[in-house]
């Protein structure tokens, strides 16, 4: 399988590497160990199910689950890094709805969702793979897309973000061709006002970059 990312050695501070090690058992599952997800035992309720793919460092992840308490959060991340950043943040801020999967993406939502179980997926800045050559990398592309439509329940939504024109041309198309989603504003969505701005984001920003957002919708 082509993954759509790359692991490196990459450094964890010591309040990083404390907080994984510590907080682990209690917020996180490794996809290596656990079956389909049974998300009444995980989250001990039977809430809207929004899963975050990629959550980075988690900032945008913990502002989302504080303002929306109704909600469970599933954030699926193979950076230790950042994992190790959000389970401080919640221990932090005391988070009783948000649980983190270690693992591929790709593999874990194919194999560890059920069907008709996920009321949206965020996709926030995903690595756009900007060489050709490397394309065959992005992680949002069929047949992946349509694993998608089919966890999500009938109404509920992908919405994927990205600074790069060329990948938001690409995401727009393939969702576009993914049985059972229908764009949910035609062309590229509005800026919503209620995703908080990831420090990727600012960054970007800060470069004069343009962002494209994109919202489908099962039907």
């Amino acid at each position: 399988m082509i993954r759509s990312f790359v692991l490196r050695s990459g450094r964890m501070s010591s309040a990083q590497k404390r907080s994984y090690e510590e907080l682990f058992p209690i917020y996180c599952i490794n996809a290596d160990e656990m079956g389909l997800i049974d998300q009444y035992k995980l989250f001990g309720n039977e809430k809207p199910l929004c899963v975050e793919i990629g959550f980075g460092m988690g900032k945008a992840t913990v502002e989302l689950a504080l303002r929306n308490p109704e909600i469970n959060y599933l954030g699926i991340e193979v950076f230790r890094s950042g994992i190790g950043r959000l389970l401080w943040e919640i221990k932090k801020n005391d988070i009783k709805n948000i649980r983190i999967i270690e693992g591929d993406a790709a593999e874990v939502i194919n194999s560890r969702l059920a069907d008709n179980s996920v009321s949206a997926f965020h996709v926030f800045f995903p690595d756009p793979w900007p060489k050709k050559r490397h394309h065959k990398r992005r992680l949002l592309k069929r047949p992946f897309t349509e694993t998608l439509s089919a966890k999500l329940l009938p109404g509920s939504y992908v919405y994927s973000v990205t600074d790069w024109a060329d990948y938001g041309d690409w995401i727009l198309g393939e969702l576009s061709l993914t049985p059972g989603l229908k764009n949910r504003y035609n062309d590229f969505a509005p800026p919503q006002e209620w995703r908080p701005q990831t420090e990727f984001e600012r960054k970007g920003i800060k470069k004069n970059h343009r962002i494209w957002e994109i919202i489908f919708e099962r039907y």
